[in-house]
């Protein structure tokens, strides 16, 4: 019996080796995880700026405010509103809003705040540049405005869906006014 215990001693003592080698091994063969950059405060405010954004609710107010603003007028759109970098914060389709309106109504704010200017302006610029339409992401259609704080693009409002980008454009700058009260 002794026999029995000293054998199984012996072989936990081995997988406990065994297991306490490998995790050795284990934690010795990972790469050691690089130190964290700091820049002192002094250096810092040369080589950083700070942007502005929306909120998810103003951004969804102003979704909101050209909603009502087309429904006023029984239109039937999608609105979109995006971040400076052109990532949709909000987007609202509008009951009876055709299929090509969602992503239409992004695209438009996408290029809005990417020129900061609306897209009916930049839709006259096709003209000399025809190869604008060529960028990924873009329409260069009526219906998209910018929001700016400050002089500088934070947000896009892009409309679509109504029969004409005029509209699409004011139901945008309705939203464009919700935020500036």
């Amino acid at each position: 019996m002794q026999k029995k215990k000293l054998v199984l001693g012996a072989t936990a003592a081995a997988i406990v080796a065994a297991g306490t080698f490998g995790a050795v091994s284990a934690n010795a063969s990972a790469p050691a995880a690089a130190p964290a950059a700091v820049v002192k405060a002094d250096a810092a405010k040369d080589h950083l700026f700070q942007t502005k954004h929306l909120t998810v609710e103003a951004a969804t107010d102003a979704a909101e405010a050209a909603l009502k603003a087309a429904k006023k007028e029984n239109q039937r759109v999608t609105v979109a509103v995006v971040d400076r970098n052109g990532n949709t914060i909000v987007t609202l389709r509008g009951d009876g809003a055709g299929p090509q309106s969602y992503e239409s109504a992004i695209r438009k704010a996408y290029t809005a705040v990417s020129w900061n200017a609306p897209t009916s302006v930049l839709a006259g610029r096709l003209a000399q540049a025809p190869n604008l339409k060529d960028i990924p992401g873009t329409l260069f259609l009526g219906g998209g405005v910018p929001v700016t704080a400050d002089g500088g693009p934070i947000a896009g409002i892009g409309v679509a869906g109504a029969p004409s980008g005029d509209l699409d454009e004011k139901f945008a700058q309705a939203g464009v006014a919700e935020l500036a009260k």
